[in-house]
């Protein structure tokens, strides 16, 4: 078993679209970002490419390289799924937090569960995601972005 850990936080962008587990959120703000920002995508795919020591999303998707303008997170994730699976890895479990004072999530968890669950090719009972305030303190809190962690766990493949 192998264990990582990722974190990633983005600015608030008045231009885009807010993406949060691969959806589109309604919200007044998107995310700032050279991807499309997805800020929770971003966290778990680090957190694989940690618990795997491969270094981490700018390693592999660095945003100094146009070819990742505007990227898809999605598409990101699914490249350190499959080199996870090269590496004879899967999925444990995943428990991520999106750390946010607006837009209120609840109602989009399970829908972001759902599709995290579908990109790792795990099943959605391995996947935790949860929503959090700070509390409105520091950026998070003035409502200048939002944050995110997560934890994974990777077991060995069973053979098939």
């Amino acid at each position: 078993m192998r264990i990582g850990h990722g974190y990633d936080v983005h600015a608030f962008d008045a231009s885009r679209p807010l993406i949060l587990g691969g959806m589109e959120i309604p919200h007044d703000f998107g995310l700032k970002g050279h991807s499309d920002a997805d800020v929770l995508l971003h966290t778990i795919t680090d957190s694989i490419l940690g618990a795997l020591a491969l270094g981490d999303i700018g390693k592999f998707f660095p945003d100094t390289d146009e070819k990742f303008k505007d990227a898809d997170s999605r598409v990101l994730l699914g490249e350190v799924v499959a080199m996870m699976h090269e590496k004879g890895y899967e999925i444990g479990n995943i428990d991520a937090v999106v750390i946010a004072e607006r837009p209120k999530l609840r109602g989009y968890i399970d829908d972001m569960r759902e599709n995290v669950a579908a990109l790792l090719k795990t099943d959605m009972s391995n996947v935790n995601i949860k929503a959090t305030t700070s509390e409105k303190l520091g950026f998070t809190g003035r409502e200048e972005g939002i944050a995110s962690e997560a934890v994974v766990l990777l077991q060995k493949q069973e053979a098939k």
